[in-house]
Protein backbone atom coordinates (compact mmCIF):
# COMPACT_ATOMS: atom_id res chain seq x y z
CA UNK A 1 0.00 0.00 0.00
CA UNK A 2 2.95 2.40 0.48
CA UNK A 3 4.47 1.74 -2.68
CA UNK A 4 0.53 2.66 -4.11
CA UNK A 5 0.80 5.75 -2.19
CA UNK A 6 4.21 6.81 -3.68
CA UNK A 7 2.60 5.76 -6.60
CA UNK A 8 -0.25 8.09 -6.73
CA UNK A 9 2.05 11.07 -5.18
CA UNK A 10 4.13 11.48 -7.61
CA UNK A 11 3.89 15.02 -10.07
CA UNK A 12 3.41 14.84 -13.72
CA UNK A 13 0.65 12.97 -15.53
CA UNK A 14 -1.28 9.99 -13.94
CA UNK A 15 -3.48 7.23 -15.85
CA UNK A 16 -5.43 5.33 -13.79
CA UNK A 17 -7.10 1.91 -14.00
CA UNK A 18 -9.91 2.12 -11.84
CA UNK A 19 -12.32 -1.00 -11.16
CA UNK A 20 -15.09 1.39 -11.07
CA UNK A 21 -15.58 5.05 -12.24
CA UNK A 22 -18.85 6.78 -10.73
CA UNK A 23 -19.91 8.84 -14.04
CA UNK A 24 -22.53 11.64 -14.69
CA UNK A 25 -24.53 8.40 -15.88
CA UNK A 26 -23.97 6.05 -13.26
CA UNK A 27 -20.83 3.28 -12.62
CA UNK A 28 -18.99 2.11 -15.35
CA UNK A 29 -16.46 0.01 -15.58
CA UNK A 30 -12.97 -0.90 -18.50
CA UNK A 31 -12.34 3.09 -18.11
CA UNK A 32 -9.26 5.02 -18.08
CA UNK A 33 -8.59 8.65 -16.33
CA UNK A 34 -5.61 10.77 -17.42
CA UNK A 35 -5.16 13.37 -14.65
CA UNK A 36 -2.78 16.08 -16.49
CA UNK A 37 -1.84 19.63 -14.96
CA UNK A 38 -4.89 19.32 -12.11
CA UNK A 39 -7.66 18.25 -14.28
CA UNK A 40 -9.29 15.37 -15.95
CA UNK A 41 -7.31 15.64 -19.19
CA UNK A 42 -9.42 12.05 -20.76
CA UNK A 43 -11.72 9.78 -19.51
CA UNK A 44 -12.74 7.19 -21.51
CA UNK A 45 -12.47 3.59 -22.58
CA UNK A 46 -8.92 1.76 -21.03
CA UNK A 47 -8.32 0.66 -24.78
CA UNK A 48 -8.68 4.20 -25.86
CA UNK A 49 -7.29 5.79 -23.53
CA UNK A 50 -4.18 3.75 -23.66
CA UNK A 51 -3.67 4.21 -27.95
CA UNK A 52 -3.53 7.50 -27.21
CA UNK A 53 -1.12 7.66 -24.61
CA UNK A 54 1.65 5.03 -25.15
CA UNK A 55 4.42 6.85 -23.32
CA UNK A 56 2.31 6.89 -19.55
CA UNK A 57 2.31 3.34 -17.24
CA UNK A 58 -1.18 2.60 -16.24
CA UNK A 59 -1.77 2.57 -12.67
CA UNK A 60 -3.89 -0.92 -12.18
CA UNK A 61 -6.75 -0.29 -9.26
CA UNK A 62 -8.88 -3.33 -9.63
CA UNK A 63 -10.58 -2.68 -6.18
CA UNK A 64 -11.22 1.43 -6.15
CA UNK A 65 -14.38 3.22 -7.45
CA UNK A 66 -12.93 6.36 -8.18
CA UNK A 67 -15.70 8.50 -7.89
CA UNK A 68 -16.17 12.45 -7.62
CA UNK A 69 -15.02 14.50 -4.30
CA UNK A 70 -18.52 15.14 -2.12
CA UNK A 71 -19.05 19.29 -1.86
CA UNK A 72 -20.00 20.53 1.04
CA UNK A 73 -22.55 23.15 0.27
CA UNK A 74 -22.33 24.91 3.48
CA UNK A 75 -20.06 25.13 6.33
CA UNK A 76 -18.09 26.84 9.21
CA UNK A 77 -14.63 26.16 8.99
CA UNK A 78 -14.17 28.67 12.06
CA UNK A 79 -16.33 26.57 14.54
CA UNK A 80 -14.76 23.25 15.03
CA UNK A 81 -12.82 24.31 18.17
CA UNK A 82 -16.33 24.42 19.46
CA UNK A 83 -18.09 20.92 18.50
CA UNK A 84 -19.67 19.54 21.30
CA UNK A 85 -20.51 22.78 23.21
CA UNK A 86 -23.69 23.26 21.32
CA UNK A 87 -24.97 19.65 21.70
CA UNK A 88 -28.71 19.74 23.47
CA UNK A 89 -28.91 23.48 22.80
CA UNK A 90 -32.50 24.92 21.89
CA UNK A 91 -32.33 27.10 18.69
CA UNK A 92 -30.51 29.79 17.49
CA UNK A 93 -27.35 28.24 18.85
CA UNK A 94 -25.47 30.96 16.63
CA UNK A 95 -26.38 34.10 18.97
CA UNK A 96 -25.12 32.14 22.26
CA UNK A 97 -22.54 30.37 21.21
CA UNK A 98 -20.85 30.46 17.23
CA UNK A 99 -20.98 34.28 16.92
CA UNK A 100 -19.51 34.80 20.96
CA UNK A 101 -16.92 32.12 20.17
CA UNK A 102 -15.49 32.93 16.29
CA UNK A 103 -15.51 37.05 17.34
CA UNK A 104 -13.17 36.14 20.23
CA UNK A 105 -10.65 34.12 17.98
CA UNK A 106 -7.44 35.81 17.19
CA UNK A 107 -5.36 35.47 13.94
CA UNK A 108 -3.94 32.58 15.08
CA UNK A 109 -6.98 30.22 16.43
CA UNK A 110 -8.82 31.16 12.83
CA UNK A 111 -5.77 29.49 11.55
CA UNK A 112 -5.91 26.45 13.81
CA UNK A 113 -9.79 26.19 13.74
CA UNK A 114 -9.86 26.05 9.96
CA UNK A 115 -6.98 24.06 9.15
CA UNK A 116 -8.72 21.57 11.90
CA UNK A 117 -12.08 21.77 9.90
CA UNK A 118 -10.09 21.47 6.64
CA UNK A 119 -8.53 18.73 7.72
CA UNK A 120 -11.74 16.75 8.64
CA UNK A 121 -13.29 17.90 5.32
CA UNK A 122 -10.84 16.05 3.34
CA UNK A 123 -10.75 12.92 5.42
CA UNK A 124 -15.13 12.87 4.90
CA UNK A 125 -14.49 12.94 1.49
CA UNK A 126 -15.53 16.63 1.02
CA UNK A 127 -12.58 17.35 -2.07
CA UNK A 128 -14.91 21.16 -1.94
CA UNK A 129 -16.66 23.16 1.09
CA UNK A 130 -18.18 26.42 1.50
CA UNK A 131 -17.44 28.37 4.37
CA UNK A 132 -20.40 30.83 4.96
CA UNK A 133 -18.07 33.76 6.65
CA UNK A 134 -15.96 34.19 9.52
CA UNK A 135 -17.45 36.12 12.39
CA UNK A 136 -13.99 36.46 13.88
CA UNK A 137 -12.71 39.93 13.49
CA UNK A 138 -11.01 40.60 9.83
CA UNK A 139 -8.72 37.47 9.99
CA UNK A 140 -10.42 35.74 6.78
CA UNK A 141 -6.69 35.76 5.43
CA UNK A 142 -5.60 32.91 8.09
CA UNK A 143 -9.41 31.05 6.83
CA UNK A 144 -7.81 30.70 3.56
CA UNK A 145 -4.11 30.34 4.37
CA UNK A 146 -5.42 26.85 6.15
CA UNK A 147 -7.67 26.03 3.37
CA UNK A 148 -4.73 26.22 0.82
CA UNK A 149 -2.25 24.80 2.91
CA UNK A 150 -4.78 21.53 3.42
CA UNK A 151 -5.53 21.29 -0.27
CA UNK A 152 -9.29 21.38 0.34
CA UNK A 153 -11.00 23.61 -2.42
CA UNK A 154 -13.08 26.68 -0.48
CA UNK A 155 -15.45 28.86 -1.47
CA UNK A 156 -14.90 31.42 1.17
CA UNK A 157 -18.06 33.83 2.41
CA UNK A 158 -17.01 37.24 3.70
CA UNK A 159 -19.38 38.51 6.12
CA UNK A 160 -21.09 41.78 4.92
CA UNK A 161 -23.51 42.52 7.55
CA UNK A 162 -24.27 46.33 8.08
CA UNK A 163 -26.61 45.85 11.50
CA UNK A 164 -24.71 43.30 13.68
CA UNK A 165 -23.64 39.99 13.81
CA UNK A 166 -20.05 39.71 13.83
CA UNK A 167 -17.40 41.21 15.46
CA UNK A 168 -16.57 43.69 13.71
CA UNK A 169 -19.53 45.78 11.84
CA UNK A 170 -17.89 48.32 9.57
CA UNK A 171 -19.69 51.26 7.81
CA UNK A 172 -21.22 50.79 4.08
CA UNK A 173 -18.79 52.12 2.16
CA UNK A 174 -16.11 50.05 3.90
CA UNK A 175 -18.39 46.85 3.72
CA UNK A 176 -18.68 47.55 0.00
CA UNK A 177 -14.90 47.94 -0.54
CA UNK A 178 -13.78 45.39 1.43
CA UNK A 179 -16.40 43.24 -0.74
CA UNK A 180 -14.91 44.66 -3.96
CA UNK A 181 -11.29 44.07 -2.63
CA UNK A 182 -12.10 40.41 -1.51
CA UNK A 183 -14.27 39.42 -4.91
CA UNK A 184 -10.82 41.41 -6.97
CA UNK A 185 -8.09 39.01 -4.61
CA UNK A 186 -9.92 35.11 -5.72
CA UNK A 187 -11.06 35.70 -8.98
CA UNK A 188 -8.62 33.70 -10.89
CA UNK A 189 -7.41 31.75 -8.23
CA UNK A 190 -7.11 27.92 -8.90
CA UNK A 191 -8.31 26.55 -5.36
CA UNK A 192 -10.24 29.40 -3.45
CA UNK A 193 -13.11 30.70 -4.71
CA UNK A 194 -14.48 33.89 -3.49
CA UNK A 195 -18.00 34.85 -2.01
CA UNK A 196 -20.05 37.52 0.21
CA UNK A 197 -22.59 36.38 2.50
CA UNK A 198 -24.72 37.92 5.17
CA UNK A 199 -25.48 36.09 8.36
CA UNK A 200 -29.12 35.85 8.02
CA UNK A 201 -31.13 38.78 6.67
CA UNK A 202 -32.35 40.54 9.87
CA UNK A 203 -28.72 41.69 10.52
CA UNK A 204 -28.14 43.89 7.30
CA UNK A 205 -30.41 46.53 5.84
CA UNK A 206 -32.30 45.90 2.68
CA UNK A 207 -30.39 48.12 0.63
CA UNK A 208 -27.08 45.85 1.53
CA UNK A 209 -28.86 42.86 1.04
CA UNK A 210 -29.47 44.03 -2.60
CA UNK A 211 -26.30 45.79 -3.18
CA UNK A 212 -24.06 42.68 -1.62
CA UNK A 213 -26.42 39.91 -3.86
CA UNK A 214 -26.43 42.16 -7.04
CA UNK A 215 -22.18 42.33 -6.50
CA UNK A 216 -21.89 38.50 -6.21
CA UNK A 217 -23.84 37.89 -9.32
CA UNK A 218 -21.85 40.48 -11.55
CA UNK A 219 -18.68 39.27 -9.90
CA UNK A 220 -19.83 35.26 -10.79
CA UNK A 221 -19.66 34.32 -7.72
CA UNK A 222 -22.77 33.54 -5.11
CA UNK A 223 -24.59 35.30 -2.43
CA UNK A 224 -24.89 33.41 0.60
CA UNK A 225 -27.21 33.81 3.60
CA UNK A 226 -28.90 31.74 6.23
CA UNK A 227 -32.98 32.15 5.95
CA UNK A 228 -35.92 30.40 7.24
CA UNK A 229 -34.15 27.94 9.69
CA UNK A 230 -35.76 28.76 13.37
CA UNK A 231 -39.54 29.54 13.49
CA UNK A 232 -38.30 32.28 16.30
CA UNK A 233 -36.38 34.47 13.18
CA UNK A 234 -39.36 34.05 10.80
CA UNK A 235 -41.86 35.35 13.11
CA UNK A 236 -39.23 38.28 13.88
CA UNK A 237 -39.40 38.69 10.05
CA UNK A 238 -43.05 38.97 9.97
CA UNK A 239 -42.87 41.47 12.78
CA UNK A 240 -40.63 43.42 11.32
CA UNK A 241 -41.81 43.34 7.60
CA UNK A 242 -44.92 41.87 7.24
CA UNK A 243 -43.03 39.22 4.80
CA UNK A 244 -41.40 35.50 5.94
CA UNK A 245 -37.10 36.10 5.57
CA UNK A 246 -37.25 34.39 2.14
CA UNK A 247 -39.97 36.10 0.91
CA UNK A 248 -38.17 39.55 1.97
CA UNK A 249 -35.22 38.37 0.04
CA UNK A 250 -37.18 38.18 -2.68
CA UNK A 251 -39.08 41.57 -2.30
CA UNK A 252 -35.74 43.54 -2.26
CA UNK A 253 -34.64 42.15 -5.26
CA UNK A 254 -31.77 39.67 -3.60
CA UNK A 255 -32.89 36.63 -4.74
CA UNK A 256 -31.11 34.61 -8.21
CA UNK A 257 -29.35 31.78 -9.55
CA UNK A 258 -26.31 33.43 -7.55
CA UNK A 259 -27.24 33.00 -4.32
CA UNK A 260 -27.10 30.00 -2.21
CA UNK A 261 -29.60 29.91 0.89
CA UNK A 262 -28.48 28.01 3.74
CA UNK A 263 -31.57 25.34 5.45
CA UNK A 264 -34.55 26.51 3.96
CA UNK A 265 -36.55 24.22 6.46
CA UNK A 266 -39.53 26.28 7.24
CA UNK A 267 -40.58 27.09 3.51
CA UNK A 268 -44.31 27.57 2.63
CA UNK A 269 -45.61 26.45 -1.15
CA UNK A 270 -45.60 29.92 -2.29
CA UNK A 271 -41.66 30.24 -0.96
CA UNK A 272 -41.10 27.09 -2.41
CA UNK A 273 -42.41 28.67 -5.99
CA UNK A 274 -39.88 31.87 -5.13
CA UNK A 275 -36.84 29.40 -5.27
CA UNK A 276 -37.97 28.11 -8.52
CA UNK A 277 -38.76 30.71 -10.15
CA UNK A 278 -35.44 32.74 -9.22
CA UNK A 279 -32.93 29.79 -9.60
CA UNK A 280 -31.92 30.46 -6.02
CA UNK A 281 -30.66 27.62 -4.65
CA UNK A 282 -30.24 25.69 -1.65
CA UNK A 283 -28.05 24.03 1.16
CA UNK A 284 -30.06 20.88 2.19
CA UNK A 285 -28.52 20.62 6.21
CA UNK A 286 -30.26 17.04 7.16
CA UNK A 287 -27.64 16.65 10.06
CA UNK A 288 -27.99 20.17 11.25
CA UNK A 289 -31.81 19.17 11.60
CA UNK A 290 -31.13 16.32 13.16
CA UNK A 291 -28.98 17.85 15.74
CA UNK A 292 -30.49 20.68 16.09
CA UNK A 293 -33.97 20.02 16.37
CA UNK A 294 -35.07 22.34 13.09
CA UNK A 295 -37.55 21.36 10.76
CA UNK A 296 -36.25 19.03 8.03
CA UNK A 297 -36.07 20.88 4.23
CA UNK A 298 -38.28 19.21 1.79
CA UNK A 299 -35.78 18.30 -0.16
CA UNK A 300 -38.06 15.83 -2.24
CA UNK A 301 -40.77 18.17 -3.09
CA UNK A 302 -37.46 20.78 -4.26
CA UNK A 303 -36.32 18.06 -6.71
CA UNK A 304 -39.65 17.23 -7.98
CA UNK A 305 -39.81 21.06 -8.58
CA UNK A 306 -36.69 21.42 -10.14
CA UNK A 307 -35.11 23.48 -7.71
CA UNK A 308 -31.20 23.84 -7.17
CA UNK A 309 -29.79 22.43 -4.15
CA UNK A 310 -26.72 20.60 -2.30
CA UNK A 311 -26.04 19.06 0.53
CA UNK A 312 -24.00 20.74 3.10
CA UNK A 313 -22.82 19.90 7.02
CA UNK A 314 -23.37 23.14 8.72
CA UNK A 315 -20.18 22.06 10.40
CA UNK A 316 -21.79 19.02 12.21
CA UNK A 317 -20.11 16.11 10.97
CA UNK A 318 -17.75 15.86 8.15
CA UNK A 319 -18.22 12.27 6.67
CA UNK A 320 -19.81 12.49 2.97
CA UNK A 321 -21.52 9.26 3.23
CA UNK A 322 -23.04 10.33 6.32
CA UNK A 323 -24.64 13.27 5.03
CA UNK A 324 -26.24 11.03 2.11
CA UNK A 325 -27.81 8.81 4.42
CA UNK A 326 -28.79 11.41 6.52
CA UNK A 327 -30.22 13.20 3.72
CA UNK A 328 -32.40 10.19 2.87
CA UNK A 329 -33.13 9.34 6.06
CA UNK A 330 -34.45 12.19 7.05
CA UNK A 331 -36.45 12.86 3.93
CA UNK A 332 -37.93 9.16 4.74
CA UNK A 333 -38.76 10.01 8.22
CA UNK A 334 -40.02 13.45 7.43
CA UNK A 335 -42.35 12.75 4.27
CA UNK A 336 -41.68 9.22 3.15
CA UNK A 337 -43.63 7.34 5.74
CA UNK A 338 -46.69 9.39 5.32
CA UNK A 339 -46.84 9.00 2.26
CA UNK A 340 -45.73 5.33 1.87
CA UNK A 341 -42.86 6.64 -0.31
CA UNK A 342 -40.67 3.66 -0.04
CA UNK A 343 -37.74 5.10 -2.69
CA UNK A 344 -37.72 8.63 -1.33
CA UNK A 345 -35.85 9.46 -4.43
CA UNK A 346 -33.16 6.30 -4.66
CA UNK A 347 -29.86 6.33 -4.14
CA UNK A 348 -28.95 8.42 -7.68
CA UNK A 349 -30.40 11.59 -6.22
CA UNK A 350 -28.96 11.39 -2.85
CA UNK A 351 -25.08 11.08 -5.22
CA UNK A 352 -25.80 13.90 -7.49
CA UNK A 353 -26.54 16.16 -5.08
CA UNK A 354 -23.45 15.56 -2.86
CA UNK A 355 -21.53 16.02 -5.64
CA UNK A 356 -22.53 17.01 -9.71
CA UNK A 357 -25.83 19.21 -8.55
CA UNK A 358 -24.17 20.58 -5.33
CA UNK A 359 -21.40 21.73 -7.72
CA UNK A 360 -24.27 23.49 -9.63
CA UNK A 361 -25.61 24.91 -6.31
CA UNK A 362 -22.59 26.57 -5.20
CA UNK A 363 -21.46 27.99 -8.60
CA UNK A 364 -18.82 25.35 -9.71
CA UNK A 365 -20.23 23.39 -12.20
CA UNK A 366 -17.70 24.88 -14.98
CA UNK A 367 -14.90 23.54 -12.78
CA UNK A 368 -15.53 20.55 -10.48
CA UNK A 369 -18.51 17.89 -9.38
CA UNK A 370 -18.28 15.15 -11.99
CA UNK A 371 -15.33 12.70 -13.36
CA UNK A 372 -15.74 14.81 -16.95
CA UNK A 373 -12.24 15.62 -19.09
CA UNK A 374 -11.93 19.61 -18.30
CA UNK A 375 -13.01 19.40 -14.69
CA UNK A 376 -10.82 19.80 -11.84
CA UNK A 377 -9.36 16.40 -10.96
CA UNK A 378 -11.23 16.80 -7.89
CA UNK A 379 -11.93 12.83 -6.81
CA UNK A 380 -12.17 9.74 -4.31
CA UNK A 381 -10.83 6.18 -4.03
CA UNK A 382 -13.67 3.94 -2.52
CA UNK A 383 -11.76 0.58 -1.55
CA UNK A 384 -14.81 -1.82 -2.84
CA UNK A 385 -12.48 -5.05 -1.40
CA UNK A 386 -14.88 -4.34 2.24
CA UNK A 387 -17.51 -6.71 3.85
CA UNK A 388 -20.28 -3.76 2.99
CA UNK A 389 -19.63 -3.66 -0.84
CA UNK A 390 -19.80 -7.84 -1.05
CA UNK A 391 -21.55 -8.82 -2.71
CA UNK A 392 -22.56 -5.54 -4.81
CA UNK A 393 -26.14 -5.70 -6.95
CA UNK A 394 -26.71 -1.68 -6.78
CA UNK A 395 -23.48 0.79 -5.81
CA UNK A 396 -25.60 4.13 -5.69
CA UNK A 397 -27.42 2.83 -3.01
CA UNK A 398 -24.73 1.02 -1.33
CA UNK A 399 -22.86 3.67 -1.17
CA UNK A 400 -25.12 5.84 0.21
CA UNK A 401 -26.39 3.54 3.16
CA UNK A 402 -22.93 1.55 3.52
CA UNK A 403 -20.28 3.99 3.02
CA UNK A 404 -18.15 5.41 5.32
CA UNK A 405 -15.32 7.52 5.76
CA UNK A 406 -12.59 4.75 6.68
CA UNK A 407 -13.46 3.16 2.89
CA UNK A 408 -11.81 6.45 1.67
CA UNK A 409 -8.23 5.48 0.72
CA UNK A 410 -7.53 8.66 -1.62
CA UNK A 411 -8.22 12.23 -1.74
CA UNK A 412 -7.02 14.16 -4.56
CA UNK A 413 -8.59 18.33 -5.40
CA UNK A 414 -6.35 19.71 -8.54
CA UNK A 415 -4.77 16.46 -9.08
CA UNK A 416 -2.74 16.27 -6.57
CA UNK A 417 -3.14 13.41 -3.70
CA UNK A 418 -3.86 15.04 -0.45
CA UNK A 419 -4.54 12.25 1.94
CA UNK A 420 -4.18 8.92 2.11
CA UNK A 421 -5.76 6.49 4.12
CA UNK A 422 -7.39 9.36 6.36
CA UNK A 423 -3.94 11.13 6.83
CA UNK A 424 -1.97 14.21 5.17
CA UNK A 425 0.93 13.07 3.07
CA UNK A 426 2.94 16.73 2.70
CA UNK A 427 2.05 17.97 6.14
CA UNK A 428 1.84 17.02 9.89
CA UNK A 429 -1.68 16.79 11.14
CA UNK A 430 -0.48 15.10 14.28
CA UNK A 431 0.87 18.50 15.18
CA UNK A 432 -1.81 20.13 14.11
CA UNK A 433 -4.01 17.87 16.75
CA UNK A 434 -1.23 18.64 19.54
CA UNK A 435 -1.42 22.37 19.10
CA UNK A 436 -5.02 22.69 19.06
CA UNK A 437 -5.56 20.39 22.12
CA UNK A 438 -3.05 22.64 23.86
CA UNK A 439 -4.54 25.75 22.50
CA UNK A 440 -8.63 25.67 22.75
CA UNK A 441 -9.31 25.90 26.47
CA UNK A 442 -8.33 28.89 26.77
CA UNK A 443 -9.88 30.26 23.33
CA UNK A 444 -12.85 28.74 24.61
CA UNK A 445 -12.24 30.39 28.13
CA UNK A 446 -12.21 33.93 26.68
CA UNK A 447 -15.06 33.35 24.54
CA UNK A 448 -18.13 34.82 26.02
CA UNK A 449 -20.54 32.21 25.57
CA UNK A 450 -23.51 31.32 27.01
CA UNK A 451 -24.94 27.83 26.86
CA UNK A 452 -28.63 27.02 28.54
CA UNK A 453 -27.86 23.39 29.43
CA UNK A 454 -24.45 21.76 31.39
CA UNK A 455 -22.27 19.27 29.35
CA UNK A 456 -24.02 15.77 29.81
CA UNK A 457 -21.47 14.39 32.21
CA UNK A 458 -22.47 17.09 34.78
CA UNK A 459 -26.29 16.63 33.91
CA UNK A 460 -25.49 13.19 34.88
CA UNK A 461 -23.78 13.82 38.12
CA UNK A 462 -26.51 15.97 39.17
CA UNK A 463 -29.04 13.22 38.44
CA UNK A 464 -30.45 15.26 35.48
CA UNK A 465 -31.08 13.75 31.78
CA UNK A 466 -32.94 16.46 29.64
Amino acid sequence: MTELRDTLARSGELLLHPGKVLLPEGPRSGMAIVVRDGRFAEVDTAERVGERNPHLTPIALPQYLLMPGFIDAHTHLTQSLGKSLVFGEPSEIFRRIWVPLEGSLDERMVYLSAKLAALECLRGGFTTAVDAGTRSAGHIGALVRAARETGLRSVVGLICNDLGGAAVVPDRETILKNAADHLAAFRDDGLVHPSLAISIPEVASDRMLADISAMAGDAGAIFQTHVNEHLVAVERSLVANGRRPLEHLAHVGALGRHVLIAHSTLVTPHELNLLRDTGTAVAYNPVASLWKGNAIAPALQMAALGIRFGLGTDGTRADGFRLMDAAEGLQRAGFGLATGDSSCGGGWLWLDHATTQAADSVGLADITGAIRAGLAADFLLIDLDRPEFTPSHDLPWELVRYGNRDQIDAVFTAGKLRLWQGWPVDWDARALLAEVRDATADAIARAPIQRVHKPSIEHRALGHFA
